[in-house]
């Protein structure tokens, strides 16, 4: 492999084209399932991260707990860090 100077590096990464991963595009929060969490303690920190209803924050629970894992929000990247960082509080196990 034949090294390169490193600024031809950094300019490489500053050209590199808008991908899926891009700041623009919805970002989603994967929440897994785990062993350590009650259903009380999850569907609580759900409607603090979301903002959303019991009814809700139950239903996304209820999903986690049977097929391992459920996306609880899909949005604008500074969005969904905040919502995964809420839910890390009480150290869920989740995904951006």
């Amino acid at each position: 492999m034949s090294e390169r100077p490193l600024d031809q590096v950094e300019l490489d990464v500053l050209e590199r084209p808008q991908d899926e991963e891009s700041l623009d595009n919805p970002w989603k929060v994967v929440l897994y399932n785990d062993e350590e969490h009650t259903f009380d303690e999850v569907i609580r920190q759900l409607i603090l991260a979301l903002h959303c209803d019991h009814e809700k924050a139950f239903s996304l629970t209820l999903i986690v707990h049977q097929e391992g894992k459920a996306m609880v929000f899909e949005g604008a990247f500074e969005s969904a860090l905040r919502e995964q960082s809420v839910l890390s509080e009480i150290e869920l196990i989740t995904e951006l």
